[in-house]
């Protein structure tokens, strides 16, 4: 997927243009329900084939406006990315946001916005989206300067599983308590997240169970335990087992949560790889081992256990 730094780029587009806005944290049934909005948009514009892209922004608004109530992000920027492409998205534009672009006016936004996508169609976002400084922005404003600049809008209504909203914040809140499944239904897919394998103490190599060790980039964790997961890496997917937490048995109790993976019948180097871990079943509590014989018989159960669960789906 192509990715824009700055709107000018939007210049170099002579399709007609169909742009999603939001921030989209965790790409949920929402975020989906808006970025296919645009896409069904672009696939019907019989003019001379629109283009859907995809407009977001990088940090987070509330990093930037409000630090200290700056939530743990359901996906990294990298991650968003990826699964926006999975979608069927081809571009992205990812807008830099700090304190000079928070000041900008709703209208002066979208006047850029219309300004260098000349051929701009339509730009579909949720209901309730509100922008520009103090979110003076919304739908009837996107809407009242469409009518004036020439392109269309879609509000997408908010989307509902069981009666529960699909929102980032139900999400991080049910991936903190543990309960992937609520999180899974709200998403439309499973929770995983993005991390980058570092080298370890090479401990797992000794004693039987290589491990990757992943530092997270900055997302929501489950609770810590063990669990089985699924790994992916290039396009090839292995289940394995996880450790999150802090290594008693190892480390003597670091302050720091980890994850490390065990991948079944992976062999090979992943120093410096991403890896997509999907949180698959919870295991068991992380616990304090007497022997790294003991820690070593306890990982042959959970791996026992790992590959029985990933084996019945």
């Amino acid at each position: 997927m192509k990715t824009l730094q700055a709107i000018d780029a939007l210049r170099e587009f002579d399709s007609p243009l169909h742009l999603a806005i939001g921030v989209f944290d965790g790409i949920h049934l929402g975020h989906r329900a808006v970025i296919e909005a645009a896409l069904s948009s672009a696939g019907a514009d019989e003019t001379d084939g629109g283009m859907a892209a995809v407009a977001t922004f990088d940090p987070h608004p509330v990093r930037v406006l409000s630090p200290a109530n700056a939530p743990r992000l359901l996906t990294s920027t990298r991650h968003k990315l990826d699964l926006i492409g999975r979608l069927g998205i081809q571009t992205a534009l990812v807008i830099p946001f700090d304190h000079a672009f928070a000041e900008i006016e709703a209208e002066d936004f979208v006047r850029t916005l219309a300004t260098a996508a000349v051929r701009l169609k339509r730009i579909c976002v949720g209901e309730d989206w509100r922008f520009g400084h103090r979110c003076r922005g919304d739908v009837s404003l996107l809407r009242e300067m469409g009518r004036a600049l020439g392109f269309e809008v879609t509000g997408v209504p908010m989307v509902a599983v069981d009666g529960v909203k699909a929102s980032s914040t139900r999400i991080r809140e049910a991936v903190a308590a543990g309960d992937l499944d609520v999180a899974g239904k709200l998403l439309g897919r499973p929770y995983t997240v993005l991390g980058t394998v570092v080298e370890g103490r090479r401990l797992g190599r000794q004693i039987g169970f290589p491990t990757a060790n992943l530092t997270v980039h900055s997302e929501q964790l489950p609770p810590t335990g063990v669990y089985a997961v699924t790994g992916r890496r290039s396009g090839q997917s292995f289940g394995g087992v996880g450790n999150l937490g802090y290594r008693p048995t190892v480390e003597g109790g670091d302050l720091r949560r980890l994850l490390e993976v065990h991948l079944f019948d992976f062999e090979g180097d992943l120093y410096g790889e991403d890896l997509e871990i999907e949180f698959r079943a919870y295991l068991r509590p992380e616990r304090k081992f007497d022997s790294i014989d003991e820690l070593k018989a306890r990982i042959g159960k959970d791996t026992v256990a790992a590959r029985r669960i990933l084996a019945a789906g």
